[in-house]
């Protein structure tokens, strides 16, 4: 063997592959990956050329508009953050055409559409994708990318391979956009209508991002708030017959005999002397709220417990989420308080009223 032959150097990947991933959206160190050069790519973006720049340093290998989604994956390849040796992201194996994002969450109206809202504009007649990242990044918006910076990155949910905020968030980010007290309003209601979120979850990042106060999200959040009981309290009603359960009497209140009252309950049996209850809390002060805001409803609802249960009421306290997630696991709670019944001591005898 003749060790003096030299090595032919290694060939980048033909430009033809290019043609196939995933998307046909890549960046420039992606494309220097594939042994194009700066200069190369400029010339294949000229007018009339094969390629095109949808945004700085992203390139769209073909010269139509760009689909719905490869403009999705234009914003995160602008925003996610190269790794520091320069060398693009490999996908995982277990899906070997996917690209991989870090640090950027698609959020706002875009996130809603991908996660099924009817109420949000289909990508394509979005002006702008609003993205998530975290804010000593050094980004600016640009075309149709808009920068929403945070201190912490939500945890994405996976939709359609692409990084998006939870519901909660996007529609935060969204709401602190809007205007329009009617359009708020079709975002909230559809968030707990298409059981994309319980009304707690929506209410808390709307507060985180200091939007409570504003009038146009005031009376969106009184109804969204309506909404989430009223789906809750069917819920209820659903475990009740759904699980054969004793018809209990509907929203009543309680008092002593000529004495003070006790508190509204969502269901009561009275022979059995078992209540529950629905917690439904949610922060409602706004800029002001703050933990020892939720601890004190919290209090509320401890103390109305231990002084129905001093008189020998059991109470049954059951959230929204757990009716919608678990509601096999809430009927057997109840069901166990209702045949336990009978080896605890006689309740005190209260009056039953309809609740006010």
């Amino acid at each position: 063997m003749n060790h003096n032959t030299p090595v032919p150097p290694l060939t980048p990947r033909p430009l033809s592959h290019l043609s196939e991933v995933h998307r046909r959206v890549l960046t420039a160190a992606h494309l220097r990956s594939h042994g194009v050069s700066a200069a190369e790519a400029d010339e294949r973006c000229r007018p009339g050329g094969p390629w095109q720049q949808i945004l700085p340093g992203v390139f769209l290998l073909h010269p139509g508009p760009p689909t719905g989604e490869e403009r999705l994956h234009a914003v995160l390849r602008y925003a996610a953050r190269e790794p520091q040796n320069g060398v693009p992201a490999q996908p995982g194996p277990q899906d070997p055409h996917r690209p991989v994002y870090a640090d950027a969450v698609i959020t706002g109206l875009a996130a809603l559409t991908l996660h099924g809202f009817s109420s949000t504009p289909p990508l394509l007649s979005l002006d702008r994708v609003d993205v998530l990242v975290h804010r000593m990044r050094r980004l600016r918006s640009t075309g149709c990318v808009r920068i929403v910076r945070t201190a912490a990155l939500p945890t994405p949910e996976p939709v359609s391979g692409l990084p998006v905020a939870p519901v909660p968030r996007a529609l935060a980010d969204a709401v602190a956009e809007l205007t329009d007290a009617d359009a708020v309003r079709r975002l909230l209601t559809e968030a707990v209508r298409g059981r994309h979120c319980e009304p707690a979850a929506v209410v808390r990042e709307l507060n985180n991002a200091k939007l409570l106060s504003r009038p146009q999200v005031v009376d969106a959040v009184d109804s969204l708030l309506a909404e989430g009981r009223a789906i809750a309290e069917d819920r209820l009603y659903r475990m009740v017959r759904e699980y054969g359960l004793p018809d209990p009497v509907w929203n009543v209140d309680l008092r002593l005999p000529g004495g003070p009252h006790l508190g509204g309950l969502d269901a009561y049996w009275a022979e059995q002397a078992v209540a529950v209850e629905l917690d439904t809390r949610v922060p409602r002060q706004g800029d002001r709220q703050t933990d020892d805001d939720d601890d004190g409803l919290w209090s509320e609802y401890a103390r109305k417990r231990e002084h129905l249960e001093r008189l020998g009421i059991t109470v049954v306290h059951i959230t929204p989420r757990k009716l919608r997630d678990a509601m096999e696991q809430q009927a057997t709670i109840v069901r166990t308080a209702l045949m336990a019944a009978g080896d605890r001591d006689p309740a005190a005898y209260v009056v039953v009223l309809p609740r006010s």
